[in-house]
């Protein structure tokens, strides 16, 4: 039963899921659509993360799976998916159903229960059409509605401001009370000003500090009262910078509104004329999950740039992907793994210190890759004195991807350390505590190359190259 509009008309669970999905019938948001001629069709649909999302539709029970985290089914892109399939405007190429696509076949259990004939229809797709083009026909309507953006604009700023200063007489408090017992009293007061920066629509920020005592008691006692001093001076930082920020080079300006909490969508930084873009094969060199107290798990894919296309060489550098997914959909991960390459143009968000970027079209899928990573001629004390030059710009940088050459792993007592290969060199990052099982066979080898993330407290190896093979961080 091949798929119908009035059939994706009557799938709809409301008139707002077909006005969503018609704003999805756009080949850019697509960047690949495909069918195995047997009744399968699927696609990958750029959503606002970094990670285009995953849907698949059975041609005969109209049953479909989207990998986003909509409560509604079907979601937007599954309606989207079918809407141009049932059209037949969008050519959809024949390919080998990919492995994903099998996942969801051999899982189910039987026809979709909403693709029977007797479900009553519930929106409309003329509805939907006319609905956006009444919007895009009303000059009057877009000049309220970029009134109405200016305003609220300017209410966040003023609440923004309003969260600092409520900020700046809590860290008063904190030096009164004295910062020796403050990892003691950390996690109350910090979830107090927390909710108070929420209030405030500082949202970034509020995070920082509700993540702060987990920041703390991951470290050694003895390195706390340390750890809290920065921590807290940062945020002292954060809010003096903003207060300034039109007197702040553009990039670093841009760096305090992310850190505060002024989001730049995707449609926005892919409009950014004077955004950085680079195009070429990317490698993976490291993916991390991380649960956030706001109730969303942080999924970052980190990249390691291996050149242009058409074999013209550019400057390496790392990127992340950066996604966000609601904690309720249980475990997720971004769908890449650590030594996969990709060949991708990617856009970076604005920043001092441009990595955080966003795939703007990816050339060709992920494909697993055992080859060596080309690493430039760097040691470790070299990958070190870069990292304090990147904190020299940017202050609260945080973590910062590291790659180095003749490097080994030492061991001193139950501690892991990444150092120079050559006896007698000063410099000693201790890895992650949680690497020490994984990481103790690397302490036998004479010399590697490796890729990780330095915290500026430990190292996470996530990468080496050895003379008995490579390793990954699993």
């Amino acid at each position: 039963m091949a798929l119908s509009l009035d059939k994706v008309e009557a799938l709809a669970p409301d008139q707002a899921s077909l006005d969503a999905a018609r704003k999805l019938l756009k080949p850019g948001a697509w960047p690949a659509v495909a069918a195995d001629g047997a009744g399968l069709v699927w696609g990958e649909c750029q959503g606002s993360g970094a990670t285009p999302y995953r849907i698949v539709v059975s041609e005969t029970d109209a049953g479909y799976k989207c990998s986003c985290p909509s409560r509604k089914f079907p979601c937007k892109h599954s309606l989207a998916l079918m809407w141009m399939r049932a059209g037949g405007e969008v050519e959809f190429a024949t390919a080998p159903v990919p492995v994903w696509v099998n996942d969801w076949v051999s899982r189910r259990r039987g026809p979709s229960a909403a693709a029977g004939e007797d479900v009553k229809p519930r929106a409309s797709m003329d509805a939907a059409s006319a609905s956006e083009a009444a919007v895009e026909s009303d000059p009057k309507a877009e000049v309220r509605a970029a009134a109405a953006r200016e305003r609220n604009r300017q209410e966040r700023e003023a609440s923004i401001l309003a969260g600092l200063d409520d900020l700046d007489v809590w860290l008063a408090d904190q030096v009164d009370r004295g910062l020796a017992g403050f990892a003691v009293r950390a996690a109350q007061d910090c979830r107090l000003i927390a909710q108070r920066l929420v209030d405030a629509k500082a949202s970034g920020l509020a995070t920082r500090m509700e993540s702060l005592p987990s920041r703390l008691f991951s470290l050694p006692e003895s390195a706390r009262p340390a750890a809290a001093i920065q921590e807290l001076g940062l945020a002292h930082l954060l809010a003096a910078a903003y207060r300034r920020q039109e007197a702040l080079p553009e990039g670093l300006r841009a760096d305090v509104r992310q850190a505060i909490g002024w989001p730049v969508t995707r449609e926005a930084l892919l409009a950014d004329a004077n955004a950085t873009r680079m195009e070429g094969q990317w490698r993976v060199v490291a993916t991390v999950s991380e649960m956030q107290p706001d109730k969303l798990r942080r999924l970052e894919t980190w990249l390691w740039h291996e050149g242009a296309r058409d074999g013209v060489q550019a400057a390496p550098r790392f990127a992340v992907l950066i996604d966000f997914v609601p904690v309720a959909t249980g475990a997720a991960s971004s769908g890449y793994s650590v030594g996969d390459r990709i060949e991708a143009e990617l856009v970076f968000y604005p920043s001092a210190m441009p990595m955080r970027a966003q795939i703007v079209r990816p050339l060709s899928g992920a494909m697993a890759c055992n080859a060596p990573i080309e690493l430039p001629d760097r040691k470790l004390d070299a990958a070190y004195r870069g990292y304090e030059a990147a904190l020299h710009v940017l202050p609260w940088l945080g973590v910062s991807p590291m790659c180095v050459r003749d490097a080994r792993v030492r061991r001193h007592g139950s501690q892991f350390f990444l150092c120079d290969a050559e006896q007698g060199a000063d410099l000693a990052l201790p890895l992650a505590p949680a690497q020490a099982a994984m990481a103790s066979p690397l302490a036998s080898c004479a010399r590697l190359d490796a890729v990780g993330l330095w915290d500026g407290c430990r190292f996470t190896l996530c990468w080496a190259q050895t003379e008995l093979g490579r390793w990954m961080n699993a």
